[in-house]
């Protein structure tokens, strides 16, 4: 494990807490770790709530926003690394009545979009495992992206998170037929101004990749998509889980940046 201080890392901007109630540790023992592995900043970005009940298992009621920022902001205290508050909101067919009016109030600096279900089909998650026995898989990433589209027209959100997430438990397309599908949401990422992150949890998954590939982030890079890096940190010694290698994943995909967040403001800077 790093432990020594590495100037030479990006933020880790996608980070849950135990409010999500399926994370563990303090946001202290985040900072803590994150200050050991050299991060210059954190941005905690928790399962936005959904009073509707969607997916309610894994993410705050709202009610629980002001602890949420309470949370946050009591690292928010002059030490390094930085400190910034953010969240991950989910895109499902419906989501814009609630996230329209909510999203737009929040002190947040950074909105991730996600998306997690098909249809009631929580994809990446262990007890839906069966399901990807009896789907077409190329069926599967249409689907998939047809809602990646939808969560960039909503223009809520300000990176996608965890780009493909499908593959999670080794459902992969061949480079051929993922070129085919996924060129086109790329282009329309690339106009809507909004980047992806370099998630490293794929690499604690089965799959045993970032998210997303190195294809996808050479062809996001040829379009000039921007990118952020996310940990996906469920605990703490999970913050900046491979960011060395995820930093020259970028830099192998031909980026010489990333962006940094304030107030849903991002900015580019060069790569460590």
């Amino acid at each position: 494990m790093n432990t020594h201080h590495n100037a030479a890392l990006p933020p880790d901007y996608h980070m849950h807490t135990t409010l999500c109630k399926h994370a563990e540790g303090t946001t202290q023992e985040f900072k803590q770790v994150a200050r050991e592995r050299g991060l210059p900043e954190l941005c905690f970005t928790d399962h936005c709530p959904e009073p509707s009940g969607y997916d309610s298992k894994h993410r705050m009621s709202i009610d629980e926003i002001p602890a949420y920022y309470d949370l946050v902001k009591s690292q928010q205290d002059g030490t390094k690394p930085d400190i910034f508050l953010g969240i991950e909101g989910d895109y499902f067919p419906g989501c814009q009545k609630f996230l329209s009016n909510f999203l737009p109030r929040q002190p947040l600096d950074l909105v991730l979009g996600s998306v997690h279900y098909i249809k009631d089909w929580g994809f990446d998650n262990p007890d839906y495992l069966k399901m990807w026995e009896s789907v077409d898989v190329k069926g599967v990433w249409k689907e998939y992206f047809s809602l990646v589209k939808g969560l960039v027209d909503t223009r809520f959100f300000d990176m996608i998170g965890h780009f493909d997430l499908p593959k999670k438990f080794g459902h992969k397309l061949r480079d051929k037929d993922m070129k085919e599908l996924v060129q086109p949401i790329l282009d329309h990422i690339a106009k809507s101004g909004m980047g992806i992150e370099i998630n490293t949890s794929g690499w604690r998954r089965k799959v045993e990749e970032a998210y997303p590939s190195a294809l996808i982030l050479s062809l996001a890079c040829e379009r000039g998509i921007p990118i952020t890096f996310g940990s996906d940190a469920h605990a703490p010694n999970e913050v900046g889980h491979e960011f060395e290698k995820a930093l020259l994943l970028a830099k192998e995909a031909g980026y010489k940046d990333s962006l940094r967040f304030r107030k849903r403001q991002g900015t580019r800077v060069p790569l460590p």
